[in-house]
């Protein structure tokens, strides 16, 4: 087992990074150093969900309580709606047994909860990496501020723009989905007081509206997704007028409930669409990526996060079976055996579940998209809610044993 002398740094103090360092503390008994770019721990205020595949992690881990607390769980099943309003199926966000549910998360109270889970002193703000070097046995990381650090092993959370992934050798290939999506909150004294308490997608022509509630009901999320070559011009996100979600959404009928919730938006940004081409490796020596450096995806099965979470438990675990720091490489490569797959299917999956919700490619038939929708329902809860990451580690490991 590795012992607390052990060096580990993550570069990226966001929700992975921060999850990451939690799960080596109490899972493997690691007390890693955290590394973040900016002067604080701070996000955007928008929404994320919390999936029960994650609850189960989470639980495991402590914080589950935390989370519901802070969050909100909806009242009921989900909607899938066309965009006249019409339900075309409910959605199940909750695993088989009902006892993990979808939580709806404020993203800084969620990065609140997790920082305050991690040792102050294991956290170095004002560290943006601008490069990772192998030295020896062991792993150099040089940072933009003039600093640098030397580790038994170094895990990448740094996001689509991974400076970590460049060392482990693997390309980036940024893919842009057409589309970017319009984000934010809203008060729910501004909407309806009848308001379902549920998560609401209204599926179009081409575009989407997707919503859910968070701060125990007291706000709501939403994400409007519409076709754009904006992101290929210049940034990837930014602040956005008001009046262009509303001139986006002019372009069809909607249901008048649409109409509703886009007049209580007050402020807005806007975010381009952009995953990256599945990796062949995660890890390289004794190097590691995790969460959107690893499998960063779209939105549109609310995972990214989530699969941030499960790679967490999992990572960890491994760490936990490791004998000595030479062990590390390896704990890295059963990481990987064990995440890999999973993750680049709901990679592929989120860019499906986007065309699904905009009647493009094979969903122009709309009745196509409801058929396929509405059988993917318990598909969808037994696949990826049910799923155990910590059990499947533990799994993994038994046939590298056997083998």
């Amino acid at each position: 087992m590795l012992d607390k002398a052990t060096r580990i740094g993550i570069v990226g103090g966001g929700l992975g990074g921060l999850s990451a360092a939690i799960a080596l503390k109490k899972i493997a008994g690691i007390q890693a150093t955290v590394f973040e770019q900016s002067d604080k721990h701070d996000e955007v205020g928008a929404g994320v969900t919390i999936a029960p595949n994650a609850c189960r992690v989470l639980d495991k881990l402590g914080l589950l309580k935390a989370m519901q607390d802070a969050g909100a769980i909806p009242d009921g099943h989900g909607l899938y709606l066309d965009a006249l309003g019409n339900v075309v199926t409910d959605a199940a966000w909750e695993d088989t047994s009902g006892q993990y549910k979808n939580i709806g998360m404020y993203r800084p109270d969620m990065i609140d909860i997790l920082a305050k889970a991690v040792d102050p002193a294991a956290i170095r703000l004002h560290h943006r990496a601008k490069s990772v070097e192998m030295i020896g046995s062991g792993v150099r990381v040089h940072f933009e501020n003039g600093a640098q650090e030397d580790f038994d092993a170094v895990i990448g959370a740094d996001g689509i723009r991974s400076v970590v992934r460049q060392a482990v050798g693997q390309p980036t290939n940024f893919v842009y989905s057409g589309y970017m999506a319009y984000r934010g909150v809203i008060d729910a004294d501004d909407l309806p007081k009848d308001w379902k308490r549920v998560s609401q997608t209204w599926m179009g022509n081409d575009r989407h509206l997707m919503t859910y509630p968070l701060q125990q009901h007291k706000l709501y999320n939403y994400v409007a997704c519409v076709p754009s070559d904006r992101p290929l011009k210049g940034h990837w996100s930014g602040p956005a007028d008001v009046a262009e979600v509303h001139a986006e959404f002019s372009r069809q009928k909607w249901d008048p409930k649409v109409e509703q919730f886009l007049s209580a938006i007050k402020e807005t940004f806007w975010w381009g669409l952009f995953d990256i081409e599945p990796l062949t490796n995660w890890s390289r020596g004794p190097i590691a990526l995790l969460g959107d450096a690893a499998h960063s995806m779209i939105p549109h099965q609310g995972q990214g996060v989530n699969q941030a979470f499960e790679d967490c438990i999992t990572l960890a675990y491994f760490l936990k079976e490791a004998n000595s720091i030479s062990d590390i490489p390896e704990a890295f490569r059963r990481y990987t055996a064990a995440r890999m797959q999973r993750a680049v299917i709901l990679q592929v999956g989120s860019r499906r579940a986007g065309a699904m919700f905009d009647s493009q490619l094979q969903f122009t038939n709309t009745r196509k998209r409801n058929v396929d929708i509405t059988s993917g329902r318990d598909f969808r809860r037994a696949v990826v809610f049910d799923y155990d990451a910590l059990k499947v580690a533990e799994n993994t490991l038994q046939r590298f044993k056997k083998a």
